[in-house]
């Protein structure tokens, strides 16, 4: 859950209606609807903390600006949205305007602005009538460092950047590309994640769904590109891994990308699956000009000495955790190769991915690599738990660097290199945007600047008064 920072005018008659028409023998279906609805918009992916009830808040967003930590969604009157009307949450949901104030773009209202009138009615039958009420609130608050912290500055950043308009309920009904566009473009909001932000954290429209850096991960391109993107897929290969997290000799989901699949895309029906796959098929190929072969082309594992890596060697968690070694192929062969193999071609169905054609390691990018190394993947899917285990406090920087090297020289991409600040610098989130950085700096050069300025006009008029005595 994300996985990421005004709706039309028909909202505003939206806004003056307390509730559409609903006949109460039809309310059933309207919430059978909204929870698929729910589902496919990822709602619980966010709203809902680890081990916590449904939609009661509490999960920590990391964004580059701060932790945002997802309000209480359920139908508490207290505590969460149980007082709202539908026009309050409808332009809540695509506006990013809540009765208590500006929402921060975490909330993908930017996307959701695209959803149907039909289909947010279904959506607050669904939360209103059936959800569970959460009489609690979240322990932890947002507390963004200043100016960010400053939620009506969002109100300026909307006019510029969130001007989608719900789309036509005909275009949004079953089967087909154009279902496809409104499932990934609006409910799945897939570009809050793949899709690159420019300077303000606005979405880079001109590489739409060509990839992007979010708290440490690579969401990777995908656009129809075939070297870059996922243009060499199979249909099947996309629609196992929305449904499963895994596409056999492609790549495997982890990070943001597993608690889609966990809480919403294995949901959804084959129609839609296909509709999506139909959809991105269209999209713009979005091409990495350092890029020549597809990420899961490097088929092959180089050479290696199998007889050394299969001596005896103390696996233990102690001789990890207590380990100095950094020799890559000694940590391996001591973490890796019981699931991975020795020659990195994983187990025979697959359950253990093999690390040859594997995007994650053959592609442009080291990240996914260390971070699944330091966090691990805990994805749920259709046919049981897929787990691996977090080595973060069991390696440190140096053999989290030194496995990954050695990951990458024999099965992957050896073109590129991972050091032990790279390491640390993706446990810290990744690279600091540019607004994240400086924007404190700015905010305090420009008040002050508007002090001096106040005190040059105050001087002035001083000047003046006694001139004129």
């Amino acid at each position: 859950m994300t996985r990421s920072l005004i709706a039309g005018l028909g909202l505003l008659t939206l806004a003056a209606i307390p509730h559409f028409a609903m006949a109460q023998d039809g309310t059933d279906d309207f919430i059978k609807k909204g929870a698929y609805i729910a589902r496919a918009a990822d709602c619980m992916a966010c709203h809902t903390n680890p081990g916590g009830k449904d939609y009661g808040g509490g999960y920590v967003i990391s964004s580059p600006l701060g932790d945002i930590i997802a309000s209480n969604i359920s139908p508490s009157k207290t505590y969460g949205i149980g007082n709202w009307t539908e026009g309050q949450f409808a332009q809540a949901v695509r506006e990013g305007v809540a009765p208590e104030g500006n929402l921060y773009p975490a909330m993908p209202y930017t996307s959701y602005s695209g959803i149907s009138d039909a289909d947010i009615h279904a959506l607050y039958v669904y939360f209103m009538q059936g959800t569970a009420p959460v009489d609690e609130a979240p322990v932890k608050k947002t507390n963004l460092p200043f100016p960010f912290s400053q939620r009506w500055l969002m109100a300026g950043w909307n006019v510029l950047y969130a001007s989608g308009k719900p789309m036509p309920a005909a275009t949004t009904q079953e089967g087909g590309a154009k279902r496809g566009e409104y499932l990934v473009n609006v409910l799945a909001h897939c570009s809050t994640c793949h899709t690159p932000r420019n300077i303000a954290m606005s979405e880079d429209q001109s590489r739409f769904l060509g990839g992007a850096d979010l708290g440490g991960w690579h969401a990777p391109n995908i656009t129809s590109d075939p070297v870059s993107g996922i243009g060499g897929w199979s249909d099947e290969d996309i629609k196992s891994y929305l449904r499963d997290g895994s596409a056999h000799g492609k790549s495997q989901a982890a990070g943001g990308m597993a608690e889609a699949v966990e809480h919403s895309l294995r949901h959804l029906t084959d129609s839609d699956l296909t509709s999506i796959v139909e959809y991105l098929r269209t999209v713009k190929p979005v091409r990495d000009p350092n890029q020549k072969a597809p990420g899961f082309s490097f088929s092959t594992p180089k050479l290696a000495d199998l007889a050394k890596l299969d001596a005896p060697i103390d696996r233990s968690p102690d001789a990890m955790t207590l380990g100095t070694s950094t020799n890559g192929a000694e940590l391996y062969t001591g973490a890796c190769a019981s699931c991975h193999q020795l020659n990195g071609q994983g187990t025979h169905d697959q359950f253990y991915p093999s690390l040859t054609s594997n995007t994650i390691v053959g592609g442009p990018t080291s990240q996914n690599l260390v971070m699944a190394i330091l966090k691990g993947v805990d994805r749920a899917t259709n046919n049981g738990t897929v787990a691996m285990p977090a080595f973060e406090g069991q390696l440190n920087n140096e053999q989290v660097a030194a496995v990954a090297n050695y990951v990458l020289s024999r099965f992957g991409n050896d073109a590129l290199h991972v050091s032990a600040s790279d390491v640390e610098l993706l446990k810290r989130g990744g690279p600091k945007p540019f607004i994240a950085r400086y924007a404190h700096s700015m905010s305090v050069a420009g008040i002050a600047a508007a002090g001096l300025f106040v005190l040059i006009i105050i001087f002035l008029l001083a000047r003046r008064k006694v001139a004129t005595r």
